[in-house]
């Protein structure tokens, strides 16, 4: 019986510990903002800041989010994506993004439905546009 107690306390002192650095390092993003530029009809230019990113997914996703907001507020159901430069300097994630917003599926494998992604992302709790 004392072994077992004497085992058993090492363990859970080793697992209150993970616990705690597990909490150190949970995600905890600050979104920063999203600013729009319309650049041609339906090519829309995204550009969006946080801290607190785990990568370049991250912010990416954030871009992503904007972009299916915005297309459901111009009444529009699909996204393509064209392109995305992400940097991060000192710690601030940054992703310039360009999708094109279209009424229906466009043709390319990078296509969103805007009404799913948008409900994603008010799930996961990322501000859209």
């Amino acid at each position: 019986m004392i072994r077992v107690g004497a085992v058993m306390l090492p363990l859970a002192i080793a697992v209150a510990g993970c616990e705690d650095a597990n909490d150190k390092n949970a995600f905890a993003p600050e979104y920063q903002g999203v600013k729009t530029d319309l650049l041609d009809g339906d090519l829309v230019n995204f550009h969006v800041a946080m801290t607190g990113a785990r990568g370049s997914a991250d912010v990416a996703r954030y871009a992503e989010c904007a972009a299916a907001q915005y297309a459901l507020i111009r009444g529009y159901g699909f996204a393509r994506h064209v392109r995305t430069n992400i940097a991060d300097e000192g710690g601030i994630w940054r992703a310039d993004a360009v999708y094109t917003i279209s009424p229906a599926l466009p043709r390319g494998l990078k296509t969103i439905d805007a009404e799913v992604v948008a409900a994603d992302c008010a799930e996961n709790g990322i501000p859209m546009v």
